[in-house]
């Protein structure tokens, strides 16, 4: 499984033999990094990735303090994968980005106090009103 940029200058080989924790996230980075009202990533270890290609990072302070860096492509924009300082053995990975209409749905919606009022996750079965503690 691969995900990509839309020009394919940054790529994510995924490993086949992972389950990701496929999340929607509905808090205001999200929104605006994503361009639309939630974000859904797939979290997978960092060992079962192999990143190739040219990214640029940028990082911001997370609610839980701590850093969460968005990986995009300087050509394009597209924004591929992220990783946060409290999980670094792992990283998200954009659902948009792999473009596989079969791919799981989210398991879990966080950040629902400002989720848009007519968005609704039917997969998600652990709901939290900010981010999971």
């Amino acid at each position: 499984m691969e995900a990509r940029c839309s020009c394919g200058g940054l790529r994510v080989l995924i490993a086949e033999d992972v389950t990701p924790a496929v999340v929607a996230c509905h808090c205001i980075a999200c929104q605006r990094r994503s361009g639309s009202p939630f974000g859904i990533g797939a979290y997978f270890p960092m060992s079962a990735l192999t990143i190739s290609g040219e990214s640029k990072a940028w990082t911001r302070t997370g609610d839980s303090g701590g850093a969460f860096t968005t990986h995009f492509c300087p050509t394009c924009g597209s924004s591929v994968y992220w990783t946060t300082e409290k999980h670094a053995d792992a990283a998200g990975v954009a659902v948009g980005a792999i473009a596989d209409p079969h791919f799981p749905g989210p398991i879990r919606s966080v950040w629902e106090e400002t989720r848009h009022d007519w968005v609704e996750i039917p997969t998600a079965l652990q709901h939290f009103p900010r981010g999971r503690s």
